[in-house]
């Protein structure tokens, strides 16, 4: 049986792996917890911290709803907290990638006091257009799935079958629901005192917003992984994790 955490009737699902400090891991959008295996981060870590993965509402094996208002960020705060409580765990450190890292600083506004840092990857905190994301998922709306993966795929990067196979099961409908255009949130930046890793690759869209938003953190470090965009950045976890360890290896946990 799946383990589920419950947030007022929206069933989370997650995993646990390894011993160690808790460090919570979000996926980025149209993918799940199982992505963190395929790209090698739990088998690199989970000797040394336990790994909370979860799958974000409207992926994966969690529930789907399809109202946008459902996937507002104080909800989607509020699902990583919910897990946390059904682990028991008072606070955690924090890594997410993408939406995943959108996430975490909507984690630094609404719960910074479960959280002894942030390790925020390939995103900002000011507003977005969730467009192109949009636009992949109307392909599988109107065109069926094998468009949608071919879509996927011409922008993101080839997938092997297993992925495909997962990606096959998504509901359109909630991640439509998913890709509502984000807002401003930088107003969160001055009040983070916790310790952040911020990190984006060099040829990401995105690096200018992080490096700038990392300079209104009075507590981070921020990384380049040079020569990778955005799709390619997450992928590389012998590149990123030895730069993850170092970061948690100096964060002194706090009650």
């Amino acid at each position: 049986m799946l383990p589920y955490a419950d947030n007022k009737g929206i069933r989370i699902h997650y995993k646990t792996e390894g011993d160690g400090p808790p460090l919570v891991m979000h996926h980025w959008s149209l993918a799940s917890l199982e992505w963190w295996y395929d790209f090698g981060y739990v088998s690199s870590m989970k000797d040394d911290y336990n790994l909370i993965l979860l799958d974000a509402r409207g992926h994966g094996s969690s529930d789907k709803p399809h109202d946008p208002e459902a996937y507002d960020i104080k909800h989607r705060v509020s699902d990583v907290t919910a897990v946390l409580d059904d682990l028991e765990i008072e606070k955690a450190h924090f890594l997410g990638y993408s939406m995943g890292g959108w996430v975490g600083f909507g984690l630094a506004r609404y719960s910074p006091d479960r959280f002894h840092s942030l390790i925020i990857g390939g995103a900002h905190p000011y507003a977005q257009s969730m467009e192109r994301i949009r636009q992949l998922v109307r392909q599988g709306i109107e065109h069926g799935t094998e468009a949608f993966i071919k879509a996927r795929e011409k922008t993101l990067g080839v997938m092997s079958s297993e992925q495909r196979e997962r990606m096959s099961l998504c509901d359109f409908n909630a991640l439509l629901a998913v890709a509502q255009d984000r807002p401003d949130e930088s107003a969160v930046l001055p009040t983070m005192k916790m310790p952040c890793l911020i990190f984006v690759g060099e040829l990401d869209v995105a690096c200018q917003l992080a490096r700038e938003c990392a300079q209104h953190v009075l507590n981070s470090r921020f990384v380049v992984l040079p020569a990778l965009d955005h799709s390619e950045c997450i992928k590389h976890s012998d590149l990123l994790v030895p730069h993850v360890r170092r970061f948690l290896a100096g964060v002194q946990p706090q009650d």
